[in-house]
């Protein structure tokens, strides 16, 4: 179109290969385990349909080589969440929060496509190792490019605002805790290895682009740690178990948007990667326990598991020490490396370090609050449940054993920090030495950060300990205390409600408005209905009828005609088949003797 060109064509690079191993790995595992925890569901071909398009869309996705192809992956995965989130589409709660998360999904996406509208205005391409060049040699096609270029600044927050939709980041993150309407291996899926990571996988693939746009990347980095801290205090008071992973996930997500506006790009896919061992293997091992428990989500009615389902309970223990940041365990690693570059890396933000060490405190107790109160205690399960307990099948254990194996050594390839072999590895993608390696710190420093970090996380394991095994009363005690403040934070600080006023309602009152206005006004209430709103009504119906099923049937014949050139050959006899084999020799035969 006009200078622009754009391929369909793939990019394997350092980046590209570690996001391919997170989503196909932990994909087929999610997989395998769905095998046997949709066993007895209905629609069973229908859900692994949809689970492998999401796949399909995920690594088009990442393996696009620019932009567009991007997008058009990135929409994929929306598409795909839409279908799954609201798979018991019987269920309204389900139906609900599948077109919310579609809807979120397109406002930030809004925001991407505007961004690459201008990157094609101004860089003239929309390839990655273009874009990527011209960034780095300060030579787009439209212009000179500098340091703070506001341009660039632009492109960079339009690209942004469509990772806050995708990635779940504060304002548009209320759609993820809902998605936990779909069946938990879907949770699984879209939270830890595919969807809510494609935003960190975007900023980081740009990651030239940023380095030239500082008040880009200060806005992400703040817009990570606020929700990093914002999610996490609200999975503190949080009873179902599948809600408190959700507000999980919204909180090291952020943590992830940090790395990364603090230039610590490398750092923000380390986390990336163990995020997708611990979380997934969190959510497996979540539907593990409701599985065993005949579909119960609420940790008020669990207790005393550790003995019944032990497999899944040393599971999910060490998937927790993993995300609370305990030494040797993958989560430790990825965090150290964040706060040691939020604290002192290219771009440091003391104030954003603070917020996240206590975020780490806050992970660290509510997590320990969830595995006490699922696994240990005494029982509060229904005593008509309690009969039905059982351990998952072994379809369903397997994925659970191989994902805890990560969680203890998948961090190990980061030992070393900005010079580890997992950077190293990046380095060709990251390939500007100031937005990806930290100052270097005295060793006092660092062994002083390792330790505070340390400390947080066990005090916050300690309290968890305290006040729902050896005090429970304590819980009560803290969230009487809190008074008002807790009912807002267990409500969520209301922001659904405050979206509901503010842009929900006010649609509604929009189209209410026009159709008074028809009513009353056009046609003075004649027959019940006015001119226009009929005309309307008529028109969309025909255009409904003739165009968009018209065109969806011609598309439907289109296809139903390529069948019936197919069928004559596709006869399902051996006898025909080795018919066309010798008819296939015989012209290959002729084609020779003739022209050769």
């Amino acid at each position: 179109m006009g200078n622009l060109n754009v391929n369909v064509g793939f990019l394997l690079d350092p980046l590209s290969a570690v996001m391919l191993l997170i989503v196909t790995g932990v994909g087929f595992l999610i997989h395998v385990y769905s095998i046997g925890y949709m066993a007895h569901e209905g629609g069973y071909y229908r859900f692994f349909g949809y689970m492998n398009l999401f796949l399909f869309s995920m690594l088009v996705l990442i393996l696009a080589d620019n932009y567009l192809m991007m997008f058009a992956g990135w929409e994929g995965v929306g598409l795909c969440s839409y279908v799954l989130i609201g798979f018991y589409f019987y269920r309204k709660s389900a139906a609900d929060a599948g077109k919310k998360a579609f809807v979120f999904n397109r406002v930030g996406d809004a925001g991407f496509l505007v961004g690459v509208m201008l990157m094609t205005v101004t860089f003239g391409t929309l390839n990655f190792h273009d874009i990527t060049a011209a960034a780095r040699n300060g030579e787009a096609a439209a212009r000179a490019l500098s340091v703070g270029d506001p341009v660039i600044t632009a492109i960079c927050l339009l690209l942004f605002v469509g990772a806050t939709g995708k990635s779940a980041q504060i304002p548009l993150y209320i759609w993820l805790p809902d998605a936990m309407e779909g069946p938990t291996p879907v949770s699984a899926l879209i939270h830890a290895a595919t969807m809510v990571t494609a935003g960190v996988y975007m900023v980081a693939r740009s990651n030239a682009l940023y380095v030239l746009a500082p008040t880009a990347l200060e806005i992400v980095a703040v817009i990570g740690a606020v929700t990093a801290i914002w999610a996490a205090s609200i999975g503190l008071v949080q009873n179902d178990i599948k809600r408190v992973l959700a507000y999980s996930t919204v909180s090291q997500l952020g943590y992830m948007f940090l790395a990364c506006g603090v230039g610590a790009f490398a750092a923000g896919i380390f986390h990336v990667m163990t995020h997708a061992f611990f979380k997934a293997l969190l959510f497996l091992g979540a539907g593990s326990v409701i599985h065993a428990l005949s579909g119960e989500q609420d940790m008020r009615k669990m207790g005393g598991l550790w003995g019944k389902i032990r497999a899944t309970a040393i599971t999910m223990l060490a998937a927790t020490l993993a995300i609370s940041g305990i030494w040797p365990f993958a989560g430790f690693f990825s965090k150290d490396q964040i706060l040691a570059n939020a604290f002192g890396g290219p771009y440091p933000q003391k104030i954003l370090w603070g917020i996240g060490l206590l975020t780490a405190g806050l992970t660290a107790f509510y997590m320990f609050r969830l595995l006490i109160m699922t696994f240990f205690g005494t029982s509060r399960v229904p005593e008509e449940v309690e009969h039905h307990i059982h351990e998952s099948p072994r379809t369903m254990l397997a994925p659970l054993v191989v994902l805890a194996t990560l969680s203890v050594i998948g961090g190990w390839v980061g030992i070393g920090g900005d010079r580890s072999p997992f950077a190293r590895f990046l380095d060709p993608v990251f390939d500007n030495p100031a937005a990806h390696h930290a100052v270097e710190q005295a060793p006092t420093v660092e062994w002083g950060l390792i330790a505070v970090s340390l400390a947080v996380a066990f005090s916050g394991i300690f309290v968890a300990w305290q006040m729902y095994l050896k005090k429970p009363a304590l819980a009560e005690q803290a969230a009487a205390a809190t008074g008002p403040i807790y009912h807002i934070v267990s409500n969520k600080y209301y922001v659904d409600e405050l979206y509901d006023a503010l842009f929900v309602n006010r649609v509604k009152n929009l189209g209410n408005g026009f159709a008074a206005f028809d009513l009353g006004v056009v046609d003075g209430g004649v027959n019940g209905a006015g001119w226009f709103t009929r005309l309307v009504a008529d028109a969309s119906r025909l255009w409904d009828l003739y165009v968009v099923d018209g065109f969806v049937n011609l598309l439907a014949f289109f296809v139903k005609v390529l069948g019936w050139v197919v069928r004559v050959v596709q006869t399902g006899f051996v006898q025909s088949y080795a018919l066309l084999i010798v008819l296939g020799v015989l012209l290959l035969m002729t084609y020779y003797l003739v022209h050769f």
